[in-house]
């Protein structure tokens, strides 16, 4: 039973069988069936059965099933509490029975043929707080599920929830509609600010605007081909594309890539869809001409609905048809891809930058509100160029026209010259430095006179451990846990997260690794939590505040962090402490999840060591109290400058305020060190006071010897740090804490002229 279990969450977690399914090229009832017949295989159930929500009606309908009689799908339906499947989705709870029929809510169907089958078992299907479906099993034995068979499907659930609401609101869905779009002149330079450091060359390709008609497609070519047969090849080619690129995102970033184009190829299949394309173009209406029409049709159709969901969809469906489109081009080798575009864009979503950095853009221009911090961070994980602008001008150029993307000076050109071209072909081919840095690398840091310090890696995916590696990073100073959240559009799962936390702890020779606990809220909020708007999101229901009033969801982070340590001292870092009480009652709720793992059957862990984050005013006053009760501290500077100084990082009306070297940041941080001295307490720093060389020699004439950086930051640091003297950085730091204004502070440190890295 136990290997049945694992098989089954693995396989799920994994996404690759189910990845496979969509080779099958299967429309969406067809899928639906292969998902219900590798579920029960795996479970090793008689029967699996999928029952789809239909909110407006407050019912349910059997929509595939492995086992039933399948002349009943399409055909019954159950309201919401009605038999035992209704009453898993209305309580939102699993329900488990040796014997179906004992249960007095047990519903009897004669139809189903399921006469012969004893037990019974119902898990609700939940994106976030809507609910899907349910994902039931049965079984001729009695007794047949386990509550860990229970759990395994739960796991199971999870996993396919956003790929069965994608299905459930394709099969709800008709219409039409045909507006136009249209583009005018843009200027030739467009000034920006850089979030993400990087040059780039291509066309630009309009993805959103602040306009309803920036979200249609139109032609961005006039060579596209012309046949019935050229269509259909472009649809096999876009859907090989898909299927290739889910698998290859499912090796290189498992942690956020679960199934995020199930909702691409399920629309591919849907006849409303490809069908209705073909249709047109079998009554002689040109292929492109009935792509654009349809894919905008569908465009109009999500953008206006009432339901907040199907608005999600509006930039899958843009993307599909951009793809349709580029493999219906007479160019012979394209990919159907974004190679050679720069996306200019209103907002974009992380899953959204996802799938566009897995399709190979070359940069991206955001307007206006649209750059997060999460937005800003994934970017920088996935290497791609982000220029932030409030040049409303972008969404004049017209599709096609070349770009210069050049980040570094905070510049877009419009129809680059020769020169400007040249140079921004020079700068991409020298941009690639990972091997430049990796023979830098030195395996341990050490000042110039002697003294040891630690340059650990902050890890916002799994991809960054194997950089991580090759720059010899000493440990994980700091894995943020919230990107398989934002991802996703709803909870991942324990299991789900496990898998993510046992790579990051297994991912690096060093033994030391610290997980942070989820941190959502301020400008990285959940979609899928209720009422997440918030009038003053950075003063409201963030990090350690959300989980401890969210204690399912914070039990379900600790014990899959707990389970990934196995016998490993990990560390757990709190975000957001503003009080010693935050603490003592985030330490609580890790003793019982320790319990709970223990009951539920994965033995005895060894208690992790618990850490708090200094990022408030508050936290900084009760430093003393928090050093003598916490293993470790972490100072995290964005937040802590932002708090200090009472000024919005993401707000660029203020940008000029956010200053690291203010007297007051610097007497915080000073006082914090100086608790965890007298405490005897570990204490890091992580954020942007650990990427500037002068903050650096700053906190290290404080005492400060951890520090946590991007990878790819460490050569550089190390190479600086080694040129520092820590006897004088210490007598530097006596004065510098002293003194009472920023100028006095900037004319200081540019007289001791500090190294800058070399590399």
């Amino acid at each position: 039973m136990k290997e049945t279990i694992k098989t089954s969450v693995e396989m799920i977690c994994s996404v690759s069988e189910l990845a496979n399914l969509f080779r099958q090229g299967q429309d969406i009832r067809g899928f639906l069936l292969q998902v219900v017949q590798i579920v029960s295989h795996h479970m090793q159930s008689d029967v699996c059965s999928i029952f789809l929500y239909n909110e407006q009606k407050d019912h349910l309908v059997l929509e595939a099933t492995a086992g039933l009689n399948p002349d009943m799908v399409g055909q019954l339906t159950l309201l919401s509490g009605e038999g035992l499947t209704g009453l898993a989705l209305k309580e939102l709870r699993p329900i488990r029975e040796g014997r179906g029929r004992d249960n007095p809510y047990f519903k009897y169907i004669p139809e189903s043929g399921e006469d012969r089958f004893e037990s019974f078992l119902a898990v609700p299907i939940i994106r976030g707080i809507h609910r899907v479906g349910v994902l039931v099993l049965q079984d001729e034995r009695s007794s047949r599920f386990s509550k860990s068979d229970a759990q395994a499907l739960k796991a199971i659930a999870s996993q396919l929830a956003a790929t069965l609401e994608n299905a459930q609101l394709l099969m709800a869905l008709h219409g039409k509609n045909e507006p136009s779009a249209t583009n005018t002149e843009a200027s030739r330079l467009i000034r920006g600010t850089q979030v993400v450091e990087g040059v780039a060359l291509g066309q630009a390709y309009q993805m959103e605007g602040p306009g309803f008609e920036d979200k249609l497609i139109s032609a961005c070519d006039d060579c596209y081909r012309t046949t019935i047969e050229d269509f259909h090849r472009a649809i096999d080619s876009t859907e090989r594309q898909l299927e290739e690129l889910q698998n290859r995102l499912e090796e290189e970033l498992a942690d956020v890539a679960s199934l995020i184009f199930s909702a691409h190829l399920l629309m591919l299949r849907d006849e409303g869809f490809s069908g209705e394309m073909a249709n047109l173009i079998n009554e002689d209406t040109p292929p492109s001409d009935a792509v654009i029409h349809i894919a905008n049709n569908y465009i109009t159709l999500f953008a206006n609905s009432d339901n907040p969901r199907m608005r999600e969809k509006v930039l899958d469906i843009k993307d599909l048809g951009h793809r349709i489109l580029e493999n219906l081009l007479e160019e012979e080798g394209g990919h159907g891809d974004y190679s050679g575009q720069i996306i200019l864009t209103n907002e974009l979503l992380p899953s959204e930058l996802l799938k566009l950095a897995a399709q190979n853009v070359e940069g991206l221009v955001l307007y206006g509100g649209g750059v997060t911090a999460h937005v800003s961070v994934l970017a920088r994980s996935l290497l791609v160029p982000l220029l932030f602008t409030e040049d409303e001008s972008i969404f004049r150029i017209p599709s096609n026209t070349p770009l210069a993307l050049d980040t570094h000076q905070g510049l877009l050109i419009v129809n680059p010259d020769d020169n400007a071209r040249k140079r921004i072909t020079q700068l991409i081919e020298s941009s690639d430095r990972i091997d430049e840095l990796e023979n830098a690398a030195m395996p341990e840091t050490h000042t110039a006179d002697g003294e040891r310090v630690f340059l650990r890696a902050t890890v916002n995916l799994l991809s960054d451990l194997k950089l991580a590696r090759r720059l010899k990073a000493e440990g994980i100073g700091l894995y943020r846990s919230e990107f398989p959240f934002l991802i996703r559009s709803d909870f991942p799962s324990e299991e789900e997260q496990y898998l993510i936390y046992k790579q990051v702890v297994d991912g690096l020779d060093n033994s030391l690794v610290t997980l942070r606990t989820l941190d959502v809220g301020g400008d990285k909020i959940l979609s899928y939590i209720p009422d997440a708007g918030e009038a003053n999101p950075f003063l409201g229901l963030r990090a350690i505040r959300f989980l401890l009033e969210n204690k399912k969801v914070f039990v379900g982070q600790l014990k899959a962090m707990i389970r990934a340590g196995g016998n490993k001292q990990i560390r757990i870092l709190f975000p957001l402490i503003s009080s010693l009480d935050d603490f003592l009652n985030a330490r609580k709720i890790v003793i019982k999840s320790l319990g709970f793992l223990k009951r539920d059957g994965f033995g005895q862990f060894p208690m992790p060591k618990l850490g708090a984050m200094i990022e408030l005013p508050s936290a900084v006053e009760m430093a003393p109290e928090l050093s003598r009760e916490a293993d470790f501290l972490s100072l995290g500077t964005n937040d802590l400058v932002q708090y200090m100084l009472g000024v919005d990082r993401t707000n660029e009306k203020v940008a000029d305020l956010f200053d690291v070297r203010h007297p007051a940041v610097l007497r915080a941080v000073k006082r914090v060190n100086d608790a965890a001295r007298e405490a005897n307490c570990p204490l890091s720093v992580c954020g942007i006071m650990s990427k500037d060389p002068r903050t650096v020699y700053y906190l290290m004439g404080l005492g400060v010897r951890e520090f946590s950086m991007e990878p790819g930051k460490i050569p550089g640091m190390q190479e600086a740090v080694s040129r520092m003297d820590i006897q004088q950085a210490g007598r530097d730091a006596e004065i510098l804490s002293g003194l009472g204004t920023q100028e006095e502070i900037r004319n200081y440190l540019d007289s001791l002229k500090i190294p800058e890295p070399a590399i």
